[in-house]
């Protein structure tokens, strides 16, 4: 889920320039256009579901015994890690300009689908959502929202050292993937902080898992084969080597499963996280070592993709299902 949750144009190579632009990309279609290449809705719409109505379970887990948490605490935490997601896109679009333009034409942007300023005005608009929504829910949510969207503006500024931080490619995707539990947070104080007022013990290792698991996702969606790197793009297949950024992989992948095993633990769905995602992780070790051997064109989405299924099956198994196993059980 980051970099709004993906590389949504990672099959966009060859598009249209803007003297092809078809009748779909004229007018109101054109934002269809832009959220289908750089927010496709369809695709990142479930992995955020279940990561923010996750947050929501596991806080309500941690303060009670039975029964399911707040419609409404839901309702508002979706919308709002939507938005955050939606924002950090935008900010990527602003923080990415001149170098979209020199090397990745084919963007949005750069080809003038959109331009900055009007993504800036969405930005806006569904910031004041946002406020809106935690203004109507519980106004002592505002304190963590300012706290993330602070973080938000200080990532799209590269933190004042943008020079330094692009040469020390760890440190920057961690300094980055620093603002999943700020997020996970905020979506979690959607219960606890509306109806406790404190966060519940046990809550660390929920975010901690939220952290390693962007990392995951990132680290996962800028593997490729040989054939499909790009110039002026920096993926870790190119920075680390292959073999050594799908170790890293594996490693952020064991890391989000020591956490969320031990928040597991707080709840009692120790045995059933571990046997699924235990099983993700098994996969996921194949899935890279045949990326390994083969390096086919387009091999690189079968790690990217793979991502995106041990998130779900992180998020489902650290809210819905536990929750339902306790409603069985």
């Amino acid at each position: 889920m980051t970099e709004a949750t993906g590389n949504a144009d990672s099959g966009g190579r060859g598009e249209r320039g803007p003297a092809e632009r078809g009748p779909g990309e004229r007018g109101p279609g054109r934002w269809w256009v832009y959220q289908r290449e750089r927010f496709p809705l369809a695709r990142h719409g479930p992995l955020i579901l279940a990561f923010s109505f996750s947050a929501v379970s596991f806080s309500w887990m941690l303060r009670s015994p039975s029964g399911w948490p707040s419609p409404v605490s839901a309702v508002v935490a979706f919308a709002s890690c939507l938005i955050f997601f939606l924002q950090l896109r935008i900010a990527d679009e602003f923080k990415d300009d001149e170098e979209d333009a020199r090397y990745r034409p084919y963007r949005p942007v750069p080809r003038g689908l959109v331009t900055l300023r009007e993504l800036g005005g969405v930005f806006v608009l569904v910031g004041a959502l946002q406020l809106a929504l935690a203004l109507w829910l519980d106004a002592r949510l505002l304190v963590l929202l300012l706290v993330t969207w602070t973080y938000l503006t200080l990532m799209s500024k590269e933190f004042f050292v943008g020079d330094w931080l692009r040469g020390k490619h760890l440190t920057y995707m961690v300094t980055h993937m620093a603002i999943m539990p700020l997020i996970d947070l905020y979506a979690t104080s959607t219960d606890w902080l509306v109806f406790q007022g404190h966060p519940p013990s046990g809550l660390f290792w929920f975010l901690l898992a939220s952290l390693f698991n962007g990392m995951v996702i990132e680290i996962g969606r800028k593997i490729r084969s040989p054939h499909d790197e790009e110039e002026g793009v920096a993926n870790y297949s190119v920075v680390w080597g292959r073999p050594r950024a799908v170790g890293t992989w594996w490693l952020v992948m064991g890391l989000t499963f020591g956490c969320a095993f031990l928040a597991a633990r707080r709840i009692g769905f120790v045995v059933p996280l571990g046997i699924a995602l235990g099983a993700t992780l098994v996969a996921a070790v194949l899935i890279g070592v045949l990326f390994l051997r083969r390096q086919t064109p387009g091999a690189g989405a079968w790690i990217e993709n793979w991502s995106g299924i041990w998130t779900l099956v992180l998020y489902l198994s650290l809210g819905p299902a536990p929750l339902l196993w306790r409603e069985l059980g």
